[in-house]
């Protein structure tokens, strides 16, 4: 089931403070929650474009927003918070572009790993790390063991990832096995994911208004709820995820049965 947000989501709380936060936490915390939320963060060039700003702007404005989301998300009881940074295919994009992300994500390991750390995020990656510089992957992978132990909010960084990719990379492994094809099914393709020791997505969420999933979760989003969001992900912020769990606590998630209210 999918939604669109009707504009920017209403200011539901001040902010700013541990009372507001307090509340806000309190308001829903009888509300379902959903365990598991995966952002597509999308929109970083046209909020730098908007404002007349370079591109490579707009993606320092995303990456700055991923502490002020992940802060939010473990404020408000869920668990495990997915964000897709960096497509497969992004690398067809201006190398000047690519080679600044890679810049950005490779300062803000360096500046939000022990932040992370303090709120209690457990920092996870899926993707292709194989094809970044080596001096990235150490970060990546340091980040990763320095907070392994913490368990308030499990934070998984997609990047490098395509669901397509994905597939292809578990189908590899279950051939190179040797498992006789009368052996695969569901659970065993599971094991091979990227994914293989999380949750499948209770939602998803778009931001900048575009209603695809772009190759994201492919597997995983199967029976995901849907939420497509019009703000650009530089200005999506708690209310806006706010929006989204109220969005979702509402609806009545079937995984192809019907409800008993349904049935003859």
């Amino acid at each position: 089931m999918t939604h669109q947000a009707r504009g920017d989501a209403p200011p539901l709380h001040h902010t700013g403070d541990i009372d507001s936060d307090t509340h806000r936490h309190s308001e829903l915390e009888d509300a379902r929650v959903p365990a598991h939320v995966a952002i597509i963060m999308d929109g970083n060039g046209r909020w730098a474009r908007h404002r007349g700003m370079a591109r490579l702007e707009g993606h320092e404005a995303g990456t700055e927003n991923i502490r002020r989301i992940s802060f939010a998300a473990g404020r408000l009881g869920i668990k495990y918070l997915t964000l897709w940074a960096f497509s497969s295919e992004n690398w067809r994009r201006p190398k000047e572009e690519v080679d600044g992300i890679l810049s950005i994500l490779s300062r803000a390991i360096v500046t939000e790993t022990e932040e992370l750390h303090r709120q209690g995020a457990q920092l996870r990656h899926i993707g292709d790390l194989s094809s970044l510089a080596p001096e990235l992957q150490a970060g990546i992978q340091g980040a990763i063991e320095r907070t392994r132990n913490n368990q308030h909010l499990v934070l998984t960084l997609a990047f490098n990832y395509g669901g397509r990719q994905e597939l292809v990379h578990a189908i590899q492994e279950i051939v190179a096995s040797g498992v006789p094809h009368s052996a695969i099914d569901e659970d065993l393709v599971q094991r091979h994911l990227y994914t293989s020791d999380l949750p499948d997505p209770d939602l998803i969420i778009r931001t900048s208004g575009e209603y695809r999933l772009s190759n994201f979760l492919l597997w995983q989003g199967a029976y995901s709820e849907l939420f497509f969001c019009p703000t650009l992900w530089p200005d999506f912020g708690p209310d806006h995820l706010e929006q989204a769990i109220r969005e979702y606590a509402g609806r009545e998630r079937r995984f192809g049965a019907i409800s008993p209210s349904q049935s003859y």
